[in-house]
């Protein structure tokens, strides 16, 4: 039988044995390559190439004292709408030469915390939360451990956190206002749960500012399922409501679903909105009319300012981005 050797990685020093200089020379070749003289560098690149010599993260952040990657804590990842957004804020944090890395918190205030603190652990150099509500214990760790840390999805310019994101309660308004003006007076709407979710509450708070008496309110999980479910309850009401709004897309879509498959007309019988302009609300029959949500736009803004936080000390400023409404075949005057 073969036997079979354990083969030893190339370490920092083995390349500096091999090609005759200091492990610091190599260190400089590999970090700031061009503080070194061209045939010493190239040298040290033969060698390195040679050996399949690859640095490890590890030794680079003891080297440099940076690990160079940021903690982002979200909800979920079975919402697109997170997706869009951390794939925007992946690519820009990749311009600083920062990496990401995900943890999600199922809106548990105790998972967030402990999530946060498992991130500073192996070194988050920052974090970016969704909304501003959190436990005191997360603000506590973050002051102690001078964290550079933002908080999307919500603009608040009194938030103890810098805050990228949209104002929740006029894009609400929006939403709401859209539908009246079609005549509609009856409106259902479905929201996500709003115990744990300030982006949630927000919106709600906003639509109950209209004071508008005809409204009735569903909660559901927000997923397809939940939306479906939502508008079952509906359709067995006596006395329907002639239009949805619904606080997420996810929502939407769901009721949508499900009010075609009961047989009813969209937008006929119910006239419907969304709330997030997802790709997919363009796509569905009839198209979603939807409040956008520019989270890819955010995802860009936070990437930018935890850069310039981390790389060249400037703390951001709040800064609020303009959401839209988004008149597609959902919806239709009374």
């Amino acid at each position: 039988m073969q036997d079979k050797k354990k083969i030893k990685r190339a370490n920092l020093r083995d390349v500096a044995r091999a090609a005759d200089v200091s492990v610091a020379t190599v260190s400089r070749v590999l970090n700031t390559p061009n503080s070194v003289a061209p045939n010493t560098r190239d040298k040290v690149q033969a060698v390195i190439t040679e050996l399949r010599f690859t640095p490890s993260a590890a030794a680079r952040a003891i080297n440099s004292g940076r690990t160079r990657f940021v903690g982002a804590l979200v909800p979920t990842l079975d919402n697109a709408i997170f997706a869009r957004f951390l794939a925007a804020l992946e690519n820009r944090l990749d311009d600083f030469g920062l990496s990401c890395v995900v943890a999600t918190t199922q809106e548990s205030a105790e998972a967030e915390v402990r999530k946060a603190k498992s991130l500073l652990d192996i070194g988050a150099e920052g974090l970016i939360l969704s909304g501003v509500s959190h436990a005191p214990e997360l603000f506590e760790t973050v002051r102690q451990a001078q964290l550079p840390t933002l908080a999307t999805s919500y603009f608040d310019v009194s938030a103890p956190l810098p805050t990228i994101g949209y104002d929740n309660e006029h894009a609400a308004r929006m939403g709401l206002t859209h539908l009246l003006e079609l005549g509609h007076t009856k409106i259902a709407i479905i929201h996500g749960p709003a115990a744990h979710n300030d982006r949630t509450g927000a919106r709600l708070a906003g639509i109950h500012s209209l004071n508008c008496q005809t409204l009735s309110f569903h909660e559901a999980e927000i997923s397809m399922q939940g939306g479906c479910g939502a508008a079952q309850d509906i359709a067995d009401l006596v006395d329907k409501p002639s239009a949805l709004f619904c606080l997420s897309d996810v929502l939407a879509m769901g009721a949508l679903f499900e009010l075609q498959r009961l047989g009813y007309k969209i937008p006929k019988d119910f006239s419907i909105l969304g709330m997030d302009d997802l790709p997919s609300a363009r796509h569905t029959f009839p198209a979603l009319t939807t409040i956008h949500l520019p989270v890819r736009r955010m995802g860009e803004k936070a990437g930018t300012a935890m850069g310039d936080w981390l790389e060249n000390n400037v703390v951001p400023q709040p800064e609020m981005l303009e959401v839209k409404l988004e008149i597609r075949g959902s919806t239709l005057p009374l």
